[in-house]
């Protein structure tokens, strides 16, 4: 893991650096490009997007849970990965004075955590048997006394549900791309193709402790009619039977890759704003990329389970089962395809922008999500996001 957290955190300095670069560049190109005013050069983008995560793994539900009363919803019902993350967006990008061409790099990333403790339980009442007992008095008479027995249940029919599920995802683009413009379509905008290289990591953590007591219940003894003062075949409680099963997963899934990517956005003018300075833009574009990368899963299970059998039985008995713990690692080198798109509208400035929009990013079977086989799963991003885009330079 150290090694995964060195390398993301080279990944967003070498952006940065870019970043720093492109600014203080800026300033030069300004000054040498005096003719060229109201072009920046150099767009600096910040944004964010919350997303919807598509990443999925299957549910940890051993044999020995599989005795969960019907009462109680099942274990899997409450394993569900987090659902959305919210993705930190920033993008730079560099346009050289009376070209047509455009030099990028962009940084997305995101996580989420989901944590749950689930607890369903019975409530057992106490067990009351009534019995009466006859005492004789000093003078010959028969007193009728009415008894009562209590046993007050030490244990319950329950299952506990405890789960962390954390993800991140990471994503970096170099691009350089050329505005061709949107004269075939006969409209006014930019239409810029891009070719570069795509980079991706995901990382998913999973932490699952499962506890039940399936079965509980009363373990009654029955008395014949031997003595006067009970009732023929009465019941009473000789101890309790239960079951305490514990199972527990640990479990690190990532995909690391890289590879060719291209894309193509495009923007189209709707409106004009009070000026020639400012104008409402619709947006749109596609990406597409494949890469070459390796997946690796590693997975610990174990399971525990233990019989306690009534007080008369063998001096109230427990008998354990444990299975032998499971601990796999898996690794495999794989290429997933990527694709994605976005729409949005924005309000352009000379020199600022305002954009709103939906977008979508789609990996195919990036990440191993089996527990004790492999399986493969697609991992996604899609929601509405919002940025802003300031000039420098021109």
């Amino acid at each position: 893991m150290a090694a995964e957290r060195n390398i993301r955190w080279q990944l967003l300095a070498t952006t940065s650096a870019i970043a720093l670069i492109a600014a203080a560049c800026s300033t030069e190109l300004a000054l040498a490009e005096g003719d060229d005013v109201g072009h920046p050069t150099v767009w600096i983008e910040l944004g964010g997007q919350l997303s919807r995560l598509g990443d999925g793994q299957d549910a940890f539900e051993p044999p020995l849970m599989d005795g969960r009363p019907s009462l109680f919803s099942s274990a899997k019902t409450f394993q569900t990965p987090p659902r959305h993350s919210f993705d930190e967006f920033g993008k730079i990008s560099i346009t050289p004075s009376a070209t047509d061409w455009e030099l990028s790099a962009s940084v997305r990333y995101g996580r989420a955590k989901s944590v749950r403790d689930v607890r369903q339980q019975t409530v057992p009442h106490p067990f009351t048997k009534y019995y009466y007992s006859n005492y004789p008095t000093v003078n010959g008479a028969v007193n009728r006394l009415r008894r009562n027995l209590t046993a007050v249940p030490v244990a319950a029919k329950f299952a506990d549900t405890e789960l962390q599920i954390s993800e991140q995802h990471l994503l970096l683009d170099f691009q350089a791309g050329k505005d061709v413009g949107l004269g075939m379509f006969g409209l006014h905008g930019s239409s810029v193709v891009s070719v570069g290289v795509r980079f991706a990591q995901f990382i998913s953590k999973s932490n699952i402790a499962l506890k039940s007591n399936p079965d509980w219940h009363f373990h009654y003894k029955y008395f014949p009619s031997v003595v006067s003062t009970l009732r023929p075949s009465s019941k009473f409680p000789q101890g309790e039977v239960y079951h305490s099963n514990q199972a527990s997963l640990h479990a690190t899934r990532s995909f690391h890759g890289i590879g060719p990517s291209i894309s193509w956005n495009a923007s189209a003018a709707l409106a004009g704003g009070s000026s020639k300075d400012s104008e409402l833009t619709f947006d749109w574009g596609m990406n597409a990329a494949i890469l070459f990368g390796r997946q690796k899963a590693k997975i610990q299970h174990h399971t525990t389970g233990r019989y306690h059998g009534a007080k008369y039985d063998q001096g109230n008995r427990v008998i354990t089962y444990q299975p032998t713990p499971v601990n796999i690692s898996r690794f495999k080198s794989i290429i997933v395809p990527n694709v994605g798109g976005f729409a949005g509208f924005s309000y352009r400035y000379t020199d600022a922008k305002i954009s709103l929009g939906y977008r979508a990013d789609f990996f195919f079977g990036a990440m191993d999500g089996g527990i004790d086989t492999h399986k493969s799963e697609n991992v996604g991003f899609h929601g509405p996001f919002a940025t802003i885009s300031l000039g420098l330079g021109g």
